[in-house]
């Protein structure tokens, strides 16, 4: 009788767990089975190869897995346009308006306030509402990691880095790759040189020739949205590591990794949320935990031995118990910035950060 009745508790526990499995099937079904249209504005084209494209085709994978119909708007300005175009895509149907760029806030934050009843996704934003999250990540953390590919892999111990602005982001950035480099080259110097543009084709390109032929530099990092870095630097046989997208396939003799972007890790869980009801307006900043950022696989050109290394800094991140602006950290001019022991803040590596760890050359501005 005894096994008799755990067979039947067995049974009756099976039973269960299957209606609550297709009670959640059904309401995830039932969910996403109406087609929902969302309205994506990008600050560049859809094919960039690089930032607007790493939205593009995340937003593809996420709109597949939950059935949703996109509405791309390329190379939007940052003026009136933003809202007018936002308007328009809401007078279209659509439920979900994105926006991939943070000088579109003052526009987004209006609009959002005035429809209330649409939700507002802000990549790199820094405002919230009841229907406005905004989102971007630790990047940083996979400077990091890519520097330290960088600082194994130099022979000249001059490595150079094309940047759009002295602004606390992309100084993060540097300030990051550095600290990789010269944990594992301490001889590592970092030569930055300013675009002012994100996009500029044209001015990047000066800025990485500039580079080369100022410099002894056989390695080239970037933070800008435009790939002439890349093909300058492979023209000339200069290893490179890039940034938003991985382009491995298209310089397959000089590329080492790339700094990527994975946003479909946000947008998936993010709008399903909006699709259940259950949004709530935030602003998050995630690190290498949430997969949306990530350093693309690492290439046959970079040296023997460096797989090892980064995974083992990787894990190190990934425990939570560790980041990259923990001290002892000094500037260029030898001021200790973070004592032993003590890590900087998200306020201050968000807002403050406009100094240069040890080992970073600012070239002289155009």
């Amino acid at each position: 009788m005894k096994k008799i009745a755990i067979a039947a508790g067995i049974i009756l526990a099976v039973i269960i767990v299957g209606i609550v499995f297709i009670n959640v099937k059904s309401q995830d079904t039932a969910i996403t089975k109406n087609q929902t249209k969302v309205g994506m504005i990008l600050n560049g084209a859809q094919d960039d190869q690089s930032y607007s494209q790493a939205h593009y085709e995340s937003m593809e994978k996420t709109a597949k897995e939950l059935n949703l119909w996109v509405t791309y708007k390329e190379s939007v300005p940052f003026d009136e346009t933003c809202k007018e175009t936002m308007e328009a895509l809401i007078e279209d149907g659509c439920e979900i308006i994105v926006c991939n760029s943070f000088n579109y806030e003052p526009w987004i934050v209006e609009v959002a306030k005035e429809h209330p009843e649409i939700y507002f996704l802000h990549a790199t934003g820094t405002q919230k509402g009841d229907n406005l999250t905004s989102f971007f990540g630790r990047m940083y953390q996979i400077r990091y990691l890519s520097g330290v590919v960088a600082g194994l892999q130099t022979q000249t111990n001059e490595i150079g880095y094309v940047a759009a602005y002295p602004i606390a982001e992309v100084n993060r950035g540097i300030n990051a790759f550095t600290l990789g480099a010269r944990s594992v080259n301490p001889d590592v110097t970092v030569h930055v040189e300013w675009t002012n543009s994100w996009t500029d084709d044209v001015i990047c390109a000066d800025a990485t020739e500039q580079l080369l032929t100022g410099h002894d530099i056989d390695v080239l990092a970037m933070h800008v949205d435009s790939i002439e870095p890349l093909r300058i630097a492979d023209a000339e046989g200069v290893y490179t590591i890039g940034y938003n997208l991985d382009n491995s396939e298209a310089f397959p003799d000089t590329y080492l990794t790339a700094a990527v972007w994975q946003w479909d890790a946000f947008y998936t869980p993010q709008i399903l949320e909006c699709l259940q009801g259950k949004f709530k307006g935030s602003h998050e900043w995630l690190g290498i935990d949430s997969d949306m950022i990530a350093l693309a696989p690492l290439t046959a050109n970079v040296k023997e031995g460096t797989a090892e290394i980064v995974e083992k800094e990787q894990a190190r991140l990934m425990t939570g118990t560790y980041d990259v602006f923990y001290g002892p950290i000094t500037d260029q001019d030898g001021n200790m910035r973070v004592l032993e022991g003590e890590c900087m803040s998200d306020d201050s590596m968000l807002g403050d950060f406009d100094w240069y760890v040890e080992g970073v050359v600012i070239c002289d501005e155009k």
